[in-house]
């Protein structure tokens, strides 16, 4: 969105005739209007209740769990003075491990409650009983910031928020995608407090002080500043839009961010040392995804591995149709190990993609659905990754690129991984256990949902990076230095 609203900008003077609405809840709206020349700005009101806005920040060594619990019996307590505002109550939370926590506790201490987690992966029988509320009983739901402006959660009339969520940033440093918890910015804050407006006087508690609120950033920042910046890099470059420092951006990127996004580039080969882009590189951007990605798809045609390789990449390429429901952890994993190989969490990707075209070709769409849901594997997820593989599928074809008529190797599949994971192969080390090192000196741990996690080898490729605790990544192959 950054990059385009810059582009915007660049061909408005070209073409007069386009007209250009930019709408949004949570941004800053004078900046944007001062990016194109002082565009005018229309603020339409919602139809919003009044909300009231209490601040109860924990106890000393008080966990989140009883937090939350402390906040529902101060509702409580606002339900007998105001008994014509009951209603449900949605609770902010950090992740799904929170949540589950959160769960457990409440369930035990609150026994005549629902209390309902809610976050991206959640299954559709569990989004149903969400979405679609059955009984008299007070529901409380435990979710991430996906309820924030993603989804509108019906019925609820209170809202607590933690003032916490997990934060997608990238760092430069280390090339790793992080997850780590932050305060969330005012405009978020009052994006939640709203949520409990829409129906009826709500009430919102905040699980922290008013002069933490107000000493808060007003806005989120960009994606811009928080993202890997190659692929944004190499369709400037292509497009002969000039140096970064020069782009109208409405946040400049960081200089830091900008020097690895070009180093990257010249360690795929999309660029030369003087920064212009070459073959390749002009071949990546006609790719719908990352250049790490498409540098995959290119070396697979090569390594007569395109076929495996595409079901791979689309893979990565969205959100992991795998689904580990509250309570049924156990069958899930269960029903997901028919489809992991031993040697491979990229050749599991692909035994998952075997196995749904065969169901594909063999049921019709309903009973496909039950197929899936059967093996907690979520429809719309698969959907999605259909249809990115059809949209690479296409553009391989555009580019060139052979899909292979026989089964590929493991190595042949491997070696194309590789092309686009150039920090990817990392060795063992001897202590601590279980910690590996890649040739820039970046040290992981194997994340405990791979298959590999536990097995030791002594070689790995490995991608899907993230930083919780401890590094981990969290997509792992057994390979052979040589």
């Amino acid at each position: 969105v950054d990059f385009l609203l810059g582009y915007i900008k660049l061909l408005l003077p070209r073409r007069p005739d386009l007209k250009v609405v930019i709408m949004s809840a949570t941004i800053d709206a004078e900046r944007f209007a001062q990016l194109f020349g002082g565009a005018p700005v229309v603020s339409v009101g919602g139809r919003m209740y009044p909300v009231q806005v209490l601040y109860q920040p924990p106890a000393a060594n008080q966990e989140l769990p009883q937090a939350i619990h402390g906040a529902l019996m101060t509702l409580s307590q606002h339900d007998k003075q105001r008994p014509g505002l009951a209603g449900d109550v949605l609770v902010f939370c950090t992740g799904e491990y929170e949540i589950f926590e959160a769960l457990e506790h409440l369930r035990v201490v609150l026994p005549s409650v629902d209390v309902l987690p809610l976050y991206a992966r959640l299954s559709g029988p569990e989004q149903d009983r969400i979405f679609r509320p059955q009984g008299g009983r007070r529901r409380v739901i435990l979710a991430t910031n996906v309820a924030e402006t993603s989804l509108t959660v019906p019925g609820v009339r209170y809202v607590i928020d933690t003032g916490l969520a997990r934060v997608s940033r990238y760092n430069s440093s280390s090339r790793l995608q992080r997850l780590p918890i932050e305060r969330v910015s005012q405009a978020s804050a009052d994006q939640r407090k709203g949520r409990c407006g829409r129906n009826g006087p709500g009430v919102c508690i905040r699980l922290y002080t008013h002069d933490d609120f107000h000493s808060r950033s007003p806005f989120t920042d960009p994606e811009i500043k928080r993202t890997n910046l190659a692929a944004v890099i190499l369709q400037m470059l292509t497009l002969g839009l000039g140096k970064v420092s020069a782009f109208p951006f409405l946040d400049m990127p960081n200089g830091t961010a900008v020097e690895d996004g070009q180093r990257q580039l010249q360690q795929l080969g999309a660029v030369d040392s003087g920064g212009a882009v070459t073959r390749l590189g002009r071949r990546l951007a006609r790719l719908p995804v990352d250049p790490q990605l498409g540098a995959m798809l290119i070396a697979a045609s090569r390594e007569r591995c395109l076929t495996e390789v595409l079901a791979i990449v689309s893979f990565l390429g969205v959100q992991d149709p795998r689904e580990r429901p509250a309570g049924n952890w156990t069958a899930a994993d269960a029903a997901h190990r028919q489809f992991q190989d031993s040697r491979s969490d990229f050749l599991g990707m692909w035994n998952l993609w075997d196995w749904y075209q065969a169901q594909s070709r063999a049921l019709g769409s309903s009973q496909l659905k039950k197929a899936l849901q059967a093996n907690f594997l979520s429809p719309t997820r698969m959907r999605e990754w259909r249809d990115l593989h059809r949209q690479l599928e296409e553009a391989c074809r555009g580019l060139r690129l052979r899909p292979n008529a026989r089964p590929a190797e493991s190595a042949a599949i491997h070696r194309a991984l590789i092309a686009g994971l150039p920090l990817g192969v990392a060795v063992r080390q001897e202590a601590p256990r279980g910690r590996y090192v890649n040739g820039g000196g970046f040290t992981f741990r194997i994340h405990p949902t791979s298959r590999l996690q536990g097995l030791g080898p002594q070689w790995v490729l490995a991608a899907d990076f993230v930083e919780t605790s401890r590094v981990y990544a969290r997509t792992v192959a057994r390979v052979e230095p040589e």
